[in-house]
């Protein structure tokens, strides 16, 4: 079984600010994403950026078989929210945006305006197979793109870079916090037993410490001499399964020329054990054909003819 996740870049039917101009572009698009979903064969794929749930329904209507479409109700202030594309029934079981008790709200800009609830849902669902079921958790965390007053997306001047740069820093930091709380009530005390998996677009790399965040307990992860020695921290644990994909493809976004996995799968200890295998994009790919992006206005790539995330999964035995 593969389960994945994977940012859809802005899909939305034509028409809207941010989708493809014409039908021509749209349908472009959608023949992309579907050879890539088609060629990786998940049984589970996280999504992100679905700015239209039509649009995902037209997607799913691409693909060979039998697809689940399941989106939170809570997108952006652009309409963008995440959700899973299965082909296995599941059941909604978590759809938070507010943040755990204890988090006071964050400032979000110069005005001195804050926020007590993340941009886009947490949202998960128990996922059913003949061998067994887990719960899994898609998330898409604030955004490194900075934009500021008047629909600017360069700053006046250093400052004000800097400070809109820590207002976005906060933000992640909270939505972390959210996602850690939604892991936390489905490991129940213990991971070992209770199957977990958070997928997302976490908008940092492995040793950010919004990604961080997310682990649980520090120690034993992958790779490191605690790996093979369990203990009690292992019940709260999630493990990023980013060292298990080979080197050459442990990227899924070309930031101005730089390679950044910043698209992420951890699991429970017990998932964990049935892992076989993790790449990024779909099997026979380049994930190095990816286009090198930019910060700026996110409708200048409308009309890009697929994704500018590559696809990040792992393959499970149970």
């Amino acid at each position: 079984m593969i389960i994945g996740t994977w940012n859809l870049e802005n899909l939305y039917r034509p028409g809207s600010p941010f989708g493809p101009k014409d039908k021509t572009a749209y349908e472009t698009k959608l023949a992309s994403l579907a050879a890539t979903i088609t060629a990786l064969k998940p049984s589970v794929l996280g999504v992100q950026e679905v700015g239209d749930p039509a649009a995902l329904d037209d997607l799913a209507g691409m693909l060979e078989g039998d697809w689940h479409v399941t989106l939170s109700e809570h997108p952006d202030d652009r309409g963008i929210r995440v959700g899973f594309l299965t082909t296995l029934p599941v059941f909604v079981i978590a759809d938070q945006i507010a943040f755990p008790d204890r988090l006071l709200p964050v400032q979000t800009d110069d005005s001195g305006r804050t926020v007590s609830r993340a941009g886009r849902g947490v949202f998960g669902v128990t996922v059913s197979t003949r061998a067994f079921f887990f719960d899994a958790v898609v998330c898409h965390l604030k955004s490194k793109l900075l934009s500021y007053p008047g629909g600017r997306f360069q700053p006046k001047d250093e400052g004000e870079r800097a400070r809109y740069g820590a207002y976005a820093l906060y933000r992640r930091t909270a939505e972390a916090t959210v996602v850690r709380s939604v892991a936390d009530r489905l490991l129940k005390g213990d991971g070992r037993r209770n199957d977990v998996a958070v997928l997302g677009d976490l908008n940092d790399e492995v040793a950010a410490a919004t990604t961080q965040i997310l682990l649980g307990p520090p120690g034993s992860e992958i790779g490191t001499p605690g790996y093979d020695h369990p203990d009690k921290g292992d019940a709260a644990r999630l493990w990023n399964v980013a060292p298990l994909i080979p080197a050459e493809q442990r990227f899924s976004r070309i930031h101005a020329g730089r390679r950044e996995l910043i698209d992420h799968i951890l699991m429970s200890r017990g998932l964990l054990d049935h892992v076989r295998s993790a790449g990024t994009g779909a099997p026979g790919a380049s994930a190095a054909a990816l286009p090198s992006v930019a910060d700026g206005n996110p409708a200048a790539r409308r009309d890009a003819t697929g994704s500018d995330h590559a696809p990040v999964w792992v393959r499970i035995q149970p």
